[in-house]
């Protein structure tokens, strides 16, 4: 996986992670630079082990489904692009009020709701990091790159959300579902009729 891949590839999984960012920014009453670090790196942190915690649970199994791993990619990826897709579109068609997510949303955001918001956001990088095992993907590498990638989108997302409320977040996502489809299929392309 090339470096163009793996970035879009960061920015697709880190959709759901951002659209989470905005909607805390949209709610907080001021921008707190260490609150917005660690809503951040709490994102990016998850972001980069769901993939490792994925890539060694199937590693073992790379063998036996090598000669399946461009339909295993393709599969995968197109799966979780398609659901990011109909739940963004289903976002824009019907977006909640602004002021009633404030209402209903803790504005006192607690570490224990920040875990779930984190581990909620991440479990596409999970299932990713299985195609990276399948890919023969440099996966230290790959999930470090996706953490960072994660956490620089997230400090932007809690203040772009300050400035813009949560329709951002689910552009993001529509975005998102296109990135890792398109990655998936081309991934499928090159294995089956280039050999790649």
């Amino acid at each position: 996986m090339g470096f163009w891949e793996l970035f879009l590839l960061a920015l697709a999984l880190s959709a759901d992670a951002f659209a989470v960012s905005v909607t805390n920014g949209f709610c907080m009453k001021k921008i707190v630079i260490k609150k917005t670090f660690v809503i951040a790196l709490s994102f990016g942190v998850f972001q980069m082990i769901m993939p490792i915690i994925g890539f060694f649970l199937s590693v073992k199994y790379t063998e036996k489904i090598a000669q399946w791993d461009h339909y295993i990619a393709f599969i995968l990826l197109g799966i979780i692009g398609v659901k990011m897709l109909i739940e963004g579109i289903r976002e824009l068609k019907s977006p909640e009020d602004n002021e009633q997510i404030c209402t209903t949303y803790d504005k006192k955001l607690s570490p224990a709701k920040l875990f779930v918001q984190s581990i909620a956001t991440s479990i596409d990088a999970l299932i990713v990091g299985i195609s990276f095992a399948a890919m023969k993907v440099n996966i230290v590498a790959a999930a470090a790159f996706i953490g960072f990638v994660t956490f620089f989108l997230c400090v932007m997302g809690v203040f772009l959300g300050k400035k813009s409320g949560d329709v951002l977040g689910s552009k993001a996502e529509v975005i998102g579902g296109f990135i890792l489809f398109g990655i998936g299929l081309k991934i499928f392309i090159q294995h089956t009729f280039f050999g790649g």
